[in-house]
């Protein structure tokens, strides 16, 4: 389409058509296209009833109105040849005057729009005041000598503004929001290019000109249909970060830099007027550099932030061992002694020791505290320096390189991990070694390294050496992230859930969905369940996020109540079961929303149920007492597998595909043999993870009845999914 514009123009340009009426075939062509794509997009959506109707009406009223503004403009454009020279200008800006506000209307009704802080309402319009100004200084020394119509002095400065606000927004949305960045980019063509068009009917320019309205005019009609396409899709929402400072900076400069070495090249000298204007480019710059230099200093305070929380989780004091006469631990170096060695140090590693479980101060820690001490002095070198940091946390200071050094961790972590002679009997300590190389850096920063080191193996449940990297301090910088973040979210509305089908292998007809969490921060962008659950455990915020989820997921199940008995799978985690009220909990919310319950499907996963099998026993018997149905996800087929299965009261058993691929010679399929334990265990079978034709028919052939994964259909919002539910019959 944009070739056969370009054909259009460049008939008009060389006299083969009138250029008119070229520019007016050029951009009917294109505004055709668009009209038809997006009067598709207002029409795909149904009209249900009830609480939906005014989400999904959004997404099919912006599409509408887009489509009526991208007619509009094109209409404008294709009357021109027809109508008397005499009401050509009064055509033109009644079109402009009429697609302006359905663009604005469209262009607000967009989905994803957040609410601006304080701060990032004043960079914009600091961009919008630069750019207008300079915009509009381009068009008042670009414009034709003589006197100025009264229309074209009006367009032209609500022109600037306008294009101001769009380009700023699309610029501004193009990471966050890439679809609502081109229906912006589509307006402010199209408008640019009805501008375009009354100024020069307004200074009667000859025809020839007319042709320099069909670009741009062409560009915002399939832009606006790409982004509202894009948009509709439901893209994913990008990170939050402010945009570059570039285009808000030299975007300006440049177009008024332009601008006046034309006029300089041409007429000569500036008029007073246009000099003040000129100026006038300067101080919203200026004032743009001002904010993004406060915006780098935040930054730097919220790091050096970042930076001392660090060095306060890694250096926290732990209580000193009180006096008890003879300190059999005072041959070892003190904090400030190994500090010392560090200065200046160009070799080897340093290991931090940490003893986990050992209450510090009672009378088991002593002399345990002390048979430690020992351990750690036969195990280095004899150049080696083993010091005592706080409470039951030591240093060894070693010349070896890394390799070595870790090896030496290893046998540490192994020698402190034997049972130590206590008055109630033999006791064991779980051992983290943080590693570190000791390359010539400050004292302080190498200790810290070691200490981040040490506290990744405490959060990986000790006995190990983790070996510091810049990644792991990334890891955790990112968790201190997660763990401000996460308190408030459920509050904020800030979690969000996003369903895949669940389909019949025998027909490909959907009869369920899988409920999958998403937390939607502005700050952080989109977290996923592998890396919420486990800062929310931690948090002690696991029952909130799950009584959000099951309450959502209840309420989606009664807005789909159209006739089609499908079910909702939630995934919850055995500490959510062990919740005394987890099963009144779930009755209550199926009874505020008047779901029945067998349309619920409470699944755990496999891997995570033998540390607490009696629980999820005694939880999913009290669910399928309710009529809740149960899953067992992630199935393994191992031994210990099979025999815990038999105990568990379920419904639905789910495994991967890895199962669904060819077995040894001779052997038949791992998938054959999970689908006839299904079958003699009265057992639905669910092939998850599907990803090709081929793996769906290798779960077809060995008889499991469902499956889900991308080869059948991908996670996607409930207006999404409902819409993707049309395409298939109602069952009756």
């Amino acid at each position: 389409m944009s070739l056969a514009g370009a054909l259009f123009v460049l008939a008009g340009a060389v006299g083969l058509a009138p250029a008119r009426s070229a520019a007016a075939l050029a951009v009917a062509a294109g505004c055709a296209l668009a009209c038809v794509r997006l009067a598709w997009l207002a029409g795909a959506a149904p009209a249900p009833d009830g609480r939906r109707t005014r989400r999904i009406a959004l997404s099919r009223r912006a599409a509408a109105l887009l489509d009526a503004a991208v007619l509009v403009a094109g209409l404008t454009v294709a009357v021109l040849p027809l109508t008397a020279a005499s009401y050509r200008l009064p055509v033109a800006v009644g079109g402009l005057a009429l697609s302006t506000p359905l663009y604005a209307v469209a262009l607000l009704r967009l989905p994803g729009r957040s609410r601006l802080s304080r701060a990032e309402r004043l960079r914009r319009t600091v961009d919008v005041l630069g750019l207008a100004i300079s915009l509009f200084f381009a068009f008042v020394v670009l414009r034709p000598p003589g006197p100025v119509p009264a229309a074209a002095r009006v367009v032209t400065a609500g022109a600037a503004i306008g294009l101001a606000v769009l380009l700023v927004g699309a610029l501004t949305e193009r990471r966050r929001r890439p679809g609502a960045a081109r229906c912006l980019g589509g307006a402010a063509a199209t408008l640019a290019g009805l501008a375009l068009l009354v100024v020069l009917l307004a200074h009667d320019a000859p025809a020839g000109a007319t042709l320099a309205v069909a670009p741009p005019l062409l560009l915002g009609a399939l832009l606006t249909e790409a982004g509202a396409r894009r948009t509709a899709a439901g893209e994913r929402a990008g990170s939050d970060d402010a945009p570059a400072a570039w285009p808000g900076l030299t975007a300006p400069a440049a177009i008024a830099a332009l601008a006046a070495g034309h006029h300089l090249s041409t007429v000569g000298e500036f008029t007073a007027p246009a000099m003040a204007l000129g100026l006038a480019v300067i101080p919203p710059m200026v004032l743009r550099e001002v904010l993004a230099a406060a915006d780098h200093r935040r930054r730097a305070e919220r790091l050096a932030a970042h930076e001392a929380r660090l060095r306060a989780l890694a250096g926290a004091a732990r209580p000193a061992v009180p006096d008890r006469g003879a300190d059999p631990l005072a041959p070892l170096a003190d904090r400030r002694e190994l500090l010392r060695r560090l200065v200046g140090r160009e070799g080897g590693a340093l290991l931090v020791v940490d003893l986990l479980g050992l209450e510090d101060g009672t009378e088991v820690a002593a002399p345990v505290l002390a048979e430690a001490a020992r351990r750690l002095r036969a195990g280095p070198g004899r150049g080696d320096l083993v010091a005592r940091l706080d409470g039951a946390e030591f240093a060894v200071l070693t010349d070896v390189g890394p390799v070595l050094a870790y090896a030496l961790g290893t046998r540490l972590v192994a020698a402190l991990a034997e049972p130590y002679p206590s008055g109630g009997g033999p006791s064991r300590l779980r051992v983290a070694v943080g590693l570190a190389e000791t390359t010539g850096g400050d004292p302080e920063d190498v200790l810290r390294q070691a200490e981040l080191a040490r506290r990744r193996a405490v959060q990986l449940g000790g006995d190990r050496v983790e070996w510091y990297d810049a990644y792991l301090e990334e890891q955790l910088v990112r968790r201190l992230d997660l763990e401000r973040e996460l308190p408030g979210a459920v509050a904020r509305g800030e979690l969000d859930l996003v369903y895949q089908p669940v389909l019949a292998l025998a027909d490909r007809l959907p009869v369920g969905t899988e409920a999958l969490l998403r937390w939607r921060s502005p700050v952080l962008g989109t977290v996923l369940p592998e890396e919420l659950l486990p800062v929310a455990a931690d948090l002690d915020l696991l029952g909130e996020v799950g009584r959000w989820v099951l309450d959502r997921a209840c309420r989606q199940l009664a807005d789909w109540s159209d006739g089609r008995r499908l079910w909702m799978a939630v995934n919850v985690t055995p500490r959510e079961l062990a919740a005394p009220d987890f099963v009144a909990r779930t009755a209550t919310a199926l009874a505020a929303y008047e779901v029945p319950p067998e349309r619920l499907v409470v699944e755990v996963a496999e891997p995570v149920v033998a540390a607490e099998l009696p629980t999820v026993v005694a939880r999913f018997a009290g669910l399928r007492s309710l009529g809740v149905r149960t899953a067992l996800d992630d199935f393994r087929a191992e031994h210990a597998s099979l025999a815990q299965l038999r105990r568990l009261p379920i419904d639905l058993l789910k495994v991967g595909p890895h199962l669904v691929g060819p077995a040894p010679d001779g052997q038949r399929p791992l998938i054959d043999v999970v689908a006839n334990l299904g079958d003699r265990l009265g057992l639905e079978v669910v092939v998850e993870g599907l990803e090709s034709d081929a793996q769906v028919a290798g779960a077809r052939r060995a008889g499991c009845r469902y499956g889900q994964g991308f080869a059948l259909a991908r996670p996607a919002t409930a207006e999404r999914v409902e819409a993707w539910f049309e395409e298939f019959p109602t069952p009756r």
